[in-house]
């Protein structure tokens, strides 16, 4: 699928912060470093889509005269465009990066709702139309028509644009009886977007299908499909997926940012004394090292770091997965394909002839994937691999119910990764207060006098857009398979014997979570909130 351009955004400016600046003082032209107030009177000037799409923003109107901000004051062509819109003259005023993103997302930041709001008033439909009511009536051509006019094509580009400027990581689209709700789930949480107005579901649902490769004339099954589009001269993929509904199409858009991961341990929230342990797994000759954890606990995203670090020339490293979710350099990736009779299990089969190293699996969910995955193990391989389970030990009853064999669990098992995701508290707002009495019952005698009566709390500021946290870090409970634990598993241990044989130095995500409190990293609401299901407190 060709790539699709967000014209609605110009790519960063080519010249740096420090050249920038300095060629606007030898032009004479404003350079600022912080967000200026703007007039309402101007902003109204310029349609939303136009400033987004030129990368201005209007300040102020005085005598025949327009100031605007500009990411980059050295784009005449952006100004003469906007001169000629406007009939006026134009004063220039260079903005620093990070300033303009404020600027910009302070004066145009419901610049979707406000384009869907005109887009209605344009179509000249009323809220009581029979369309709202009889969304199948509609014929394929008029939704294609509709889905290719160039405001409702700005629209959904505008969706897009600030769901990856706002950090989303999904975008879900869910038609109602009466309304069409637009969700972004940011670190982890949905929150409700302006909602478009509900008759122009069939368009923008439409719209999407067809930027994803989707058949929009088929409402009736579950459809999925894939969008890459060039944002700041950078490549995002979305994969979509569509579900049939009472009231439509519910669509789900999963962007996959890969400027925005970051493919180590450290960052993603590991400390020292669990990387260290990784490192000593991810260096074997061979073996099994799992991952556990529900849907979206950031199973892959860990992997992904261990199999970056892990990348040599002079290994031959393959992964199958389903689907691939980011591109690693220098690493062989097999998307799973059920319709053409590429499962886990017929693709690892046809990994094992191409001579690799280190086989990454992207789940094991049935017996014929455990059994090669164990076999792959015993024959001279690395092998990663994820399954769903809660916490770290249950993954051995889960391969073993699956049909593998206890003393050959016990002798590939190197070690076993579970986890959670979290929000991080912001950095910038975060402080120390006297701990909660709602929150005190909560926690055990150890953990209370871990955090010395005091939490730490961030209560909002711009640069977390008051939320309170910016980005996620993990939870982890990391268990080295020792000789203890490996003849417990092999003599089939029961769950009790198997926390028996548990190294002494052993923390649950729970423990892991808290000490991450006590640093100031994130909330105590976080961890109970994420790790309640595994603690057996």
């Amino acid at each position: 699928m060709s790539e699709i351009d967000l014209d609605i955004q110009k790519t960063a400016p080519k010249n740096d912060a420090e050249n920038l600046s300095e060629r606007c003082a030898l032009l004479g032209i404003e350079w600022l470093e912080k967000a200026p107030e703007t007039e309402q009177e101007a902003v109204t000037l310029i349609e939303p889509d136009i400033a987004v799409r030129l990368r201005i923003v209007p300040l102020s109107r005085e005598n025949g005269t327009l100031t605007i901000a500009m990411a980059d004051p050295l784009d005449v062509t952006a100004s003469d465009e906007i001169g000629t819109i406007v009939g006026l003259s134009i004063e220039r005023v260079g903005v620093a990066a990070d300033a303009f993103g404020d600027l910009m997302r302070a004066t145009y930041g419901t610049t979707a709702a406000r384009m869907a709001e005109s887009l209605a008033a344009e179509s000249g439909m009323s809220a009581s139309s029979d369309l709202e009511h009889n969304l199948d009536a509609i014929e394929a051509g008029d939704i294609h028509r509709m889905a290719e006019e160039p405001t409702l094509i700005n629209l959904v580009n505008l969706l897009l644009l600030e769901a990856i400027q706002s950090r989303t990581s999904d975008v879900h689209v869910e038609p109602f009886e009466a309304e069409l709700k637009v969700k972004y789930r940011i670190d982890g949480i949905l929150a409700e977007q302006s909602p478009p107005p509900k008759h122009l579901q069939p368009a923008l649902i439409g719209r999407i299908k067809i930027m994803a490769g989707m058949n929009i004339a088929e409402r009736y099954i579950p459809q999925d499909g894939h969008i890459t589009l060039r944002f700041e001269g950078r490549k995002v993929d979305i994969r979509v997926s569509t579900v049939p509904t009472l009231y439509g199409e519910s669509i789900v858009m999963r962007i996959l940012d890969k400027s925005s991961i970051q493919l180590e341990l450290k960052s993603l929230g590991m400390d020292q004394e669990h990387r260290s342990t990784m490192d000593q797994l991810i260096s074997k000759p061979h073996g099994l090292v799992l991952v556990t954890g529900p849907t979206g606990s950031g199973k892959t995203t860990s992997l992904y770091a261990c199999l970056s670090k892990l990348y040599d020339p002079r290994k031959k490293i393959i992964t199958i997965e389903d689907p691939v979710e980011y591109e690693l350099g220098g690493i062989n990736q097999i998307p799973v394909n059920p319709k053409r009779g590429l499962t886990f299990a017929t693709g690892l089969r046809a990994m094992l002839r191409q001579d690799p190293d280190v086989i990454f699996v992207g789940e094991t969910r049935d017996a014929e994937t455990i059994d090669i995955v164990i076999r792959s193990a015993l024959t001279g391989h690395l092998v990663f691999s994820t399954l769903h389970t809660n916490d770290a030990l249950s993954s051995i009853g889960r391969m073993i119910d699956m049909g593998a064999e206890p003393y050959l669990a016990a002798s590939v098992l190197e070690g076993i990764l579970a986890q959670r995701l979290g929000r991080r508290l912001c950095p910038h707002c975060t402080e120390w207060v006297p701990l909660s009495e709602d929150l005190e019952h909560r926690l055990t005698e150890q953990e209370r006098e871990q955090l010395a009566g005091r939490m730490p709390m961030a209560h909002g500021c711009e640069e977390c857009r008051n939320r309170g946290y910016f980005g996620r870090l993990g939870f982890f409970e990391l268990i080295r398979v020792n000789s203890t634990l490996r003849t417990a598993i092999a003599e089939n241990g029961s769950m009790g014997d198997l926390k028996t044989a548990l190294p002494n130095d052993f923390r649950n995500m729970r423990d892991d979570g808290m000490a991450k409190v006590a640093r100031g990293e994130t909330s105590i609401d976080e961890v109970l909130r994420a790790t309640q299901d595994v603690d057996d407190n």
